[in-house]
């Protein structure tokens, strides 16, 4: 059987091969950015602003704020169809330097950081549906240096879990794409068949879209709103992380993005509406478990425990997408000679990123067990969503520096849709600042201490190229 080479070439070095298909890319996207905070941030969103039809109105617009960063992403994506995404579109635009950073902060917190959080959801809900599999069982206690150290059964099964992900993208890319299309193809189906029969056959009410609150709709509340709505609309860059292995991906990478967000969004409104047709808006903002409370609401307490199963399994496919996605990065970062040389290895069968894949599994995992993953994830909000506002500025520095380049697909709108985002994420990237100064100069610290790793790997680099310079130039 034929396959394309990811990277072209007809020489004998192993290259990644392009398997994912348009629907695996959208599948991607979708599973990618759908995981368990859906569960638990409508709440959130309606304590900040009490008012329904405002609330939704706030879903659609962050939906819309991160498809002007999709279109971007997918001029660049066009640009640019090779394993690394944002990686690739940063060295491009800003030089090595800026490509490594963004990288480092990729691998230290921001996607491991994010990996684990997505195995831990994986074993808490897991746990309240299995009681025997409670996360909060401690396994094993006792003193390292001074240190009180626990080890619970959460920990264990969150690391079990990162593990057998791992083993699945080592053996096939195929298979992990499966994976995640199947758990996303599951939360659609589920989504609107809760949807239909919450309408149909539960015990809500019309009545509940009504505003409830005479509580005034604030500046400083929809402010509030945004942050945990953007963090629910992450994960769509995923795709681009992937370009390599995409099939077409000059025009499948752009379809695949907007029409991968598009989904999202609607898939959003609707678990909203069948919540607030179950508890209303007072009755949804005092819930910590909305879901759970919505099929209680609607149907009988049996159906939580199912639900939390349905959340595991959606949870564990969150976490196959980010996996996947985030080895890519690193193993463009040492073909670079910016990363461990290592990172470089392909399984020359299977043509994935064996180390990459390991050393990202043993750190997530590190980080699991020392519970110390939420912290790190916290501090890397704001790097995160700077890192995204360089990749939308990406696109207006590329126009002007390489005018000439092959774009298969022109961000649509441009330059004023790309400007607009840049002012939103800005804006949002100041207020984490002032308002959280302790995490976002934690952040900013810690991706400086990879400087001194950056400036050994170039120099390393450096050398490698001038012995191979005076081994041509001896023959």
């Amino acid at each position: 059987m034929r396959t394309e080479s990811a990277q072209g070439g007809g020489s004998g070095e192993a290259h990644l091969v392009r398997r994912l298909t348009l629907f695996d890319s959208i599948m991607l996207v979708v599973s990618g950015t759908i995981g368990p905070s859906i569960f638990i941030i409508p709440a959130d969103v309606l304590r900040a602003v009490p008012n329904p039809g405002v609330a939704m109105l706030l879903w659609v617009a962050a939906g819309a704020i991160t498809m002007l960063a999709g279109i971007a992403c997918a001029e660049l994506g066009a640009m640019f169809p090779e394993a690394g995404g944002q990686y690739v579109f940063m060295r491009e635009a800003y030089g090595a330097f800026t490509a490594f950073l963004y990288g480092w902060v990729l691998f230290t917190a921001g996607n491991s950081a994010a990996l684990a959080s997505m195995a831990i959801a994986v074993a808490l809900f897991l746990g309240q549906a299995v009681p025997a599999l409670g996360a909060e069982q401690v396994l094993a206690a006792g003193s390292l240096f001074g240190w009180h150290v626990q080890v619970e059964q959460g920990s264990v099964v969150a690391a079990a879990a990162v593990i057998v992900l791992t083993v699945i993208n080592l053996l096939s890319v195929k298979l992990a794409a499966w994976i995640q299309n199947v758990t996303a193809l599951a939360y659609v189906i589920a989504v609107f068949v809760i949807v239909a029969a919450g309408f149909a056959l539960g015990s809500g009410s019309w009545s509940n879209f009504k505003w409830e609150s005479s509580a005034p709709i604030s500046a400083a509340g929809i402010g509030v709103a945004m942050i945990p709505l953007f963090y629910c609309y992450d994960g769509w860059e995923f795709l681009s992380w992937v370009g390599g292995e995409i099939k077409n991906p000059r025009r499948n990478l752009p379809l695949a993005l907007i029409g991968g967000v598009i989904l999202v969004i609607v898939t959003y409104l609707m678990a909203n509406a069948v919540f607030l047709y179950a508890l209303g808006a007072s009755g949804l903002a005092r819930s910590t478990t909305p879901a759970a409370a919505s099929m209680r609401a609607l149907f009988s307490a049996d159906v939580g425990r199912w639900l939390a199963l349905f959340i595991a399994l959606i949870s564990f496919g969150s976490a196959s997408v980010v996996t996947l996605g985030g080895a890519r990065i690193y193993y463009s970062m040492a073909k670079d000679g910016a990363f461990f040389r290592a990172m470089t290895h392909l399984n020359p069968r299977r043509k994935t990123p064996s180390t990459s894949l390991i050393a990202q599994c043993v750190w997530v995992c590190v980080l699991i067990l020392s519970s110390r993953y939420d912290q790190l994830y916290t501090c890397f909000i704001f790097m995160m969503t700077l890192t995204y506002a360089m990749t939308v500025g990406a696109v207006l520095v590329l126009r002007r520096t390489q005018p000439h380049r092959a774009r298969p697909y022109r961000c649509f709108g441009y330059p004023w849709l790309p400007i607009i985002y840049l002012i939103v994420a800005l804006a949002f990237v100041v207020s984490t600042l002032l308002t959280r100064p302790r995490e976002s100069l934690l952040g900013l610290a810690l991706a400086v201490l990879g400087v001194p790793l950056y400036l050994y790997w170039r120099r390393r680099a450096g050398r490698a190229r001038g012995t191979t310079a005076d081994a041509g130039g001896s023959v």
